[in-house]
């Protein structure tokens, strides 16, 4: 059996799909792993400086976007997903290797450039062969997306332990050894099935939504980089503005992950029965609602309430969004993903140089940047939106 079982006899099932959502996990776990400890690592056992530390974290994520445009480019072509997939796994255990025994701090910025960077590409790649194998919209891009909550809630915690009992040795060598599995299940994926839905009439919609692509893209930038802004923040508010503890932000950013499970698949089902642009524009404007809470909220129990609105905007802005950007573009869902993905990424960057000026400010200033931010995502939606009814009259006009 080289693929998947037809759509009518649900993906969600298959021996491919299990595959799948062990890479997930797998990958989520090795991300959640790593990624957060970085800046730690830097500053503790490199004794970066404060420069250094910028630049690490401003040419890392530049060279991310490069690999992952180069390789969605690719998988979109004669290259086989499965392939990129195991190149990222691979690549991601020699970087995560090289980071457990190298300390020079130009080796270890090089191997990220190289080595990190091609494994950043692992997961819009993922996605893509999600929507490809279960040939068109449906839920499996969802519960890919949910797993890898699942991985973030647990990954964190468990590393802490590696740090703590083994040094950051154990923490990348365990990180290499999760990325070489990923390299393994990819490996063992069946080929995908040729699409069957690329008719003439949706080759049209798709050049016309590509058109709007661009606009999302900027939209998309905003309301990923809102959202990075504020999880960032949230422990620097909760201590310094409200005098709350690191535990009550703990506690804050658990609920939220918590919340994040079941509103993704429930928000993952509703992707497929309704406008997934609607869905979005909902999550945008619940946006504004919950960065317009944190600004004037004062106490921990206020904190803690609006999670329920930061879990709704994250599900339906990550979750949803995944699969609105590959609707955009269903004949390149490995370019669709990496463009929803480099959003995500440039909007983190922004969102770290806006965080170093709430330094100045304070914190609660971190809201107001990310309801600002969250205006902007809205308004470039709106237009986005309007472009696509234009389109849309156009096509009317033209068959009539």
């Amino acid at each position: 059996m080289t693929a998947l079982s037809e759509r009518r006899s649900s993906p969600l099932l298959s021996r491919t799909f299990l595959q799948l959502s062990g890479i997930s996990v797998v990958s989520g776990l090795s991300m959640a792993f790593a990624l957060p400890f970085g800046s730690l690592f830097l500053t503790s056992e490199i004794k970066v400086t404060p420069f250094q530390l910028g630049f690490f974290l401003i040419v890392s994520p530049v060279a991310q976007v490069v690999a992952s445009t180069i390789m969605g480019r690719l998988s979109d072509g004669r290259v086989q997903r499965r392939y990129m997939l195991a190149a990222g796994g691979v690549a991601g255990a020699i970087g995560y290797g090289l980071f457990a025994v190298l300390r020079d701090y130009w080796y270890l910025l090089g191997t990220s450039v190289v080595f990190i960077a091609i494994t950043g590409a692992l997961l819009p790649q993922l996605f893509a062969y999600g929507r490809q194998v279960s040939q068109g919209p449906s839920m499996v891009v969802s519960v890919l997306r949910t797993l890898l909550s699942v991985a973030w809630v647990a990954g964190p915690p468990v590393a802490a332990l590696l740090v703590a009992q083994t040094g950051w040795i154990g923490l990348f060598a365990s990180t290499a050894v999760l990325q070489l599995g990923v390299a393994v299940l990819a490996l063992t994926l069946p080929i995908p099935p040729a699409r069957v839905e690329e008719e003439k009439t949706e080759e049209e919609a798709a050049g016309t939504a590509r058109g709007s692509m661009v606009v999302v893209s900027a939209a998309f930038l905003f309301l990923q980089g809102a959202v990075a802004l504020a999880v960032s923040g949230l422990p620097l508010f909760i201590t310094t503005e409200l005098n709350g503890t690191a535990g009550d932000a703990g506690l804050a950013m658990g609920l939220c992950a918590a919340l994040e499970i079941p509103m993704m698949l429930w928000f993952g089902s509703l992707a497929n029965r309704m406008s997934q642009h609607r869905l979005v524009l909902i999550g945008a404007v619940i946006a504004l609602g919950y960065h317009g809470v944190m600004v004037f909220t004062d106490s921990i129990w206020q904190v803690m309430a609006a999670q329920l609105l930061h879990a709704t905007v994250i599900s339906l802005i990550m979750g949803v969004g995944i699969t609105y950007f590959q609707s955009l573009d269903p004949l390149r869902p490995g370019h669709a993903t990496t463009m929803f993905s480099n959003t995500q990424i440039v909007g983190s960057m922004v969102a770290g140089a806006l965080l170093g000026v709430s330094q100045g400010l304070g914190f609660r200033w971190v809201y107001g940047f990310s309801l600002t931010m969250s205006v902007f995502g809205l308004a470039l939606l709106l237009v986005a939106g309007s472009l696509d009814r234009r389109a849309g009259d156009l096509r009317l006009l033209g068959r009539a």
